[in-house]
């Protein structure tokens, strides 16, 4: 359905500019059409085919796009590596794609698997020639997206046009045009680039590829384009807001924000709808799930803030007992579990990994996110952190986002991560890793303490203290609380 759809966006939208290059580059909805079938051509002559894998180690920009629609115009399967992985990583998830022909950046290439490094995919490119048609095919395998192996080794979730037609459906329905101009600062190897893309281009908009996310030059790119929206990770919003000129940009073109890939914490969310003086909606769902909940904008506004909202139309969500979620009974309003969620967007499952497949999802079909959460009073699914992040405080259980969210909202605090660190007596005992808002000011131990007392109970309160310059992320912009936990192997400020 990818190859359709691009074929069908350069019919309707032709001479309309698509994306444009971190460097400038224009490329028409006509160009990307014509140019992946070019890449196509040439990647057909190199040996791929239908069901090949065709690893792509390449940056977000033009190039990755025109690689991934040609492989989809042949049948093949595109698994996207992160190019800011380190060689230990790639090669990881490299070993786990098993496939036929890597494409890489220069220097980025691999060593065990035949490799093309290249400036750009025109080098193979095979000028005015065309693919033969692909007979369709909705159970095909057209990505590979890999977790982030923080965790453990990666894996890759298949996706299908199955899976990309029911996500496509649920975003944009049958409409065409409407879009407008925004920007990318994610890598294409994730979740949303991959299923979304048929999506953003039965839209029709202009999008501005940023090779490497940074702060200024989003603001810069919201402000000189009279963008309307915003979209990001937590940390991105944050670090925009974080911009000491943030208030010199003219952003008063910006009506909408929208969040996702990891809880937002209250204070930030409340802080980002007021500066942008926008409304808010939050994303949810994970790797294996395709789609999740969210909050739409004409939701209460307290909605974004406290929770991740409801789920989409057609996704069911469950709430199990995280030891036990193959029990079809979901846990009573207000408990504390594991977040389930099914629907057509799902996985087809882990690429050759059947074992893994079988823990991924309960016996009625449902995928285990990982995620604990509980669904409150009004129906919204409300997180308290990854299953792997509680940690046992005296018999206690704690989950971080929970602390987390309670802290950021402390007047001093621009960032904030709660990990544990081993105590001999209590097990383990929470640190509240903070960037505060003035280094020269930062909030005590004390304060944090005091300002959370009345939300959390007091075993769920950190108990030292650690003040940083940022929090680490991982190479998808998220939290690094592995390097957070190795970090306190020092002591903490008392």
């Amino acid at each position: 359905m990818l190859a359709d759809t691009v074929r069908e966006a350069a019919r309707r939208f032709g001479d309309r500019i698509a994306y444009i290059d971190d460097d400038g580059r224009p490329i028409t909805y006509a160009e990307v059409d014509r140019a992946s079938d070019e890449v196509a051509v040439g990647l057909a002559s190199m040996g791929v085919q239908p069901g090949s894998v065709l690893a792509l180690v390449l940056g977000p920009g033009v190039d990755y796009l025109l690689a991934y629609l040609a492989a989809a115009k042949l049948g093949a399967i595109t698994a996207g590596v992160n190019d800011r992985l380190s060689s230990r990583e790639r090669d990881a998830v490299l070993d786990r794609a098993e496939p036929a022909l890597v494409l890489a950046a220069p220097g980025l290439g691999s060593t065990t698997h035949a490799t093309v490094e290249l400036e750009s995919v025109s080098e193979i490119a095979r000028a005015g020639e065309t693919p033969p048609p692909l007979p369709p095919d909705p159970d095909r395998d057209v990505a590979i997206v890999f977790t982030s192996g923080t965790t453990g080794l990666p894996k890759g979730a298949r996706y299908g046009n199955r899976q990309l037609s029911f996500i496509t459906q649920t975003d944009v329905g049958d409409a065409w045009g409407a879009g407008g101009r925004s920007f990318s600062g994610t890598s294409f190897a994730h979740l949303g680039f991959m299923t979304k893309l048929p999506g953003n281009l039965q839209r029709g908009g202009t999008t501005f590829i940023m090779r490497r996310w940074r702060a200024k030059e989003s603001l810069t790119l919201l402000a000189r384009e009279r963008m309307t929206s915003v979209a990001g990770v937590p940390t991105q919003i944050a670090l925009m807001l974080r911009q000491p000129d943030f208030d010199d940009y003219d952003l008063s073109s910006v009506q909408f924000i929208v969040v996702g890939g990891g809880p937002i914490t209250p204070g930030l969310a409340q802080e980002a709808r007021t500066r942008f003086a926008a409304k808010l909606s939050t994303r949810y769902s994970c790797t294996e799930a395709g789609i999740g909940l969210g909050t739409a904008f004409d939701d209460p506004d307290e909605d974004a803030i406290v929770s991740v909202g409801r789920p989409h139309a057609s996704v069911a969500l469950s709430v199990r007992d995280a030891e036990d979620p193959d029990r079809p009974e979901a846990l009573a309003e207000g408990a504390i579990g594991e977040v389930c969620l099914r629907s057509a967007a799902c996985m087809t499952g882990y690429w050759h990994d059947e074992a893994a497949t079988r823990a991924a999802f309960t016996a009625d079909g449902f995928v285990r996110t990982g995620d604990l959460g509980y669904i409150d009073e009004a129906g919204r699914l409300r997180l308290v952190g990854r299953s792997k992040e509680m940690y046992v405080r005296g018999g206690y259980n704690v989950y971080p986002v929970e602390v987390e969210g309670v802290l950021s909202t402390h007047p001093g605090v621009a960032a904030v991560a709660v990990v544990p660190r081993a105590d001999a007596v209590m097990g383990e005992l929470g640190v509240a890793c903070v960037v505060p808002r003035d280094p020269a000011r930062p909030p005590s131990l004390a304060a944090l303490r005091e300002h959370a007392a009345e939300a959390v109970a007091a075993y769920k309160l950190p108990e030292a203290i650690q003040l940083l310059d940022a929090l680490p992320l991982t190479a998808g912009e998220k939290i690094d609380r592995r390097a957070l936990r190795e970090m306190l192997d020092e002591p903490p400020t008392p």
